[in-house]
């Protein structure tokens, strides 16, 4: 005769086993998925990463994850501006979509649909750590620590997800990484895949670099540009912009290049006070140290017209690539921990910039124009196992893109609205026939900062086409291939109709394809109708 109770006991005993093995196997099913680190910087240009150019500096930590895995050679953003392209990024979709135009006159509505968020629904942990410059609070994490607006490289201030702002001690680059770390290793659900987004402040203006950087880089005399006395004949909105490195309105000496001297005013004196007054005193004299012969040579030197440009270039340069050290070495520590916790196999380590910049091309430093150097930004994967990419890819991709790349690899569906295109199958080592032929930009910030006028337009794998608008009605055509240094507008040209109204009709595709609201009724000529 069977025991009833001993019968019961061994009955639920089986049954917990079964639940506890089904419920392993669902957390290592789970953890197969890879996890995502996605690391973004502020104003890196491939310019200034040796993956891309090897001229000016190197990046060995940054050149790990191409050397490891893929290199974009066609990145793109969709606005070139930051707060706009964090919302393109979040979201998969154009600024007239996600409806964050401008830095300066934008607010994120955080209500709506966000990758962490599907994230979230498909069973991630979602963390969200340094810039975020979106004028609300995050939503779609389960932690976030960001930096009020810019942030301060030193003795930064972070606010926590009860609203308290918090100084740390430190250089930036340094605290953010640290906070990554420190969530990785000890705050996040293990059982759980996991999508980090680590935001550095670096390498924004005013470019300040920790203070066991300053001496680099003080022996290299860097290449200018071919371009950089550029005259901007025949291009309108490239000569009113406001972001010359030659005006002493637009690259402030004191605030920019660090040339404060007593009794010396600029309309930014008071910024880089309060920038400087954030140093310790071991920091402060070690600043202090550095920067006062040169400033004493500066103002002794008294240097004008175009000698005194490229005195500012050379600093500007400087100041960029010592800022882009700690930034590299911040990414190498990244890498280490990955590794030595066994977490690379599976995990997507992603590293991009909000937008490209420029580094004296056109004697411009910034970014917002459509021209290569900002409509550019560096895109670099380190894939988990699986993924067979390696070495370049070719293929047109945008910042639009990276939601729904990362959606797809958590296993989530991605809504029919999403206007990006996953990235997966270039993962793959996939090469689709039917991949987009060209890119849509659309920068709509003015009047505002530097004052670059509102533009919109296409690039395809040889011309770009752009038409600037607003206070202002100009068309502005480029062949890359002849020109890539985008000096001669051939609008207008005899011989170049047919391109132009090639360009036109994709640019009337594109504007449909995405329905922006803003559009030019373009004059198709019969031969390119569909």
């Amino acid at each position: 005769m069977v025991n009833q109770s001993n019968l019961t006991t061994r009955l639920t005993t089986a049954l917990t086993a079964v639940t506890a093995a089904a419920s392993a196997m669902s957390a290592q099913q789970a953890q197969q998925r890879p996890n995502i680190v996605y690391i973004m910087t502020d104003d890196h240009t491939a310019q200034m990463m040796s993956a891309y150019d090897a001229r000016h500096i190197s990046t060995p930590n940054l050149d790990r994850i191409a050397n490891d895995g893929v290199r974009f050679t066609n990145s793109f953003v969709a606005n070139s501006l930051s707060g706009p392209s964090r919302a393109c990024m979040l979201t998969g979709k154009h600024s007239h979509a996600n409806g964050f135009l401008s830095n300066e006159f934008s607010t994120f509505d955080a209500s709506q649909p966000t990758f962490p968020k599907y994230l979230q629904q498909a069973g991630y942990e979602t963390a969200l750590i340094g810039k975020w410059h979106l004028h609300v609070y995050p939503t779609g994490f389960d932690h976030w620590e960001i930096i009020p607006g810019q942030g301060d490289y030193y003795q930064p201030p972070f606010i926590n997800m009860q609203g308290d702002t918090i100084v740390h001690h430190g250089y930036l680059t340094n605290v953010i990484t640290d906070k990554a770390i420190d969530w990785m290793e000890n705050q996040r659900d293990k059982s759980k895949p996991f999508c980090l987004l680590i935001h550095h402040k670096a390498i924004h203006r005013n470019w300040m670099a920790d203070t066991c950087d300053l001496e680099l880089y003080e022996d290299v005399e860097f290449e200018l540009p071919e371009n950089f006395f550029d005259k901007y004949e025949g291009r309108r909105a490239a000569a009113e912009q406001e972001m010359a490195i030659a005006s002493n309105h637009d690259m402030d000496p004191v605030y920019d290049l660090k040339m404060w001297y007593p009794g010396v005013d600029s309309r930014l004196t008071g910024a880089y006070q309060g920038i400087v007054g954030r140093l310790d005193p071991e920091q402060r004299a070690r600043w202090d140290a550095f920067y006062q012969p040169i400033i004493d040579k500066y103002y002794a030197d008294s240097l004008t017209g175009d000698s005194l440009t490229v005195w500012k270039y050379q600093r500007y340069m400087r100041d960029y690539a010592k800022t882009v050290a700690s930034l590299d070495r911040n990414v190498g520590r990244v890498l280490d921990y990955l590794r030595d916790h066994g977490l690379d196999d599976n995990t997507l380590v992603v590293y991009t910039s909000d937008q490209g910049f420029y580094m004296g091309e056109h004697g411009w430093f910034d970014k917002r124009f459509m021209y290569e150097e900002s409509l550019n930004t560096p895109l670099v994967m380190r894939l988990p196992k699986g993924y067979d990419a390696r070495g370049d890819i070719d293929q047109f991709v945008q910042n639009i893109d990276y939601a729904p790349t990362f959606m797809e690899l958590a296993g989530a569906d991605i809504p029919s609205d999403i206007q990006g295109v996953s990235l997966v199958p270039l993962l793959r080592g996939e090469k689709p026939a039917d991949w987009r032929p060209y890119v849509y930009y659309h920068f709509h910030e003015y009047p505002a900062e530097h004052m670059v006028k509102r533009h919109y337009g296409i690039r395809n794998d040889r011309y770009k086409l752009m038409h600037f608008y607003n206070d202002i009605d100009q068309w502005e055509l480029y062949d890359l291939e002849a020109d890539p240094t985008e000096m001669h507008n051939l609008f207008g040209t005899p011989g170049m109709e047919q391109v132009t109204a090639d360009m036109f009709e994709l640019l009337r595709q594109a504007q449909e394809q995405y329905d922006d609201p803003i559009r030019f009724q373009y004059p198709i000529p019969q031969s390119t109708k569909k």
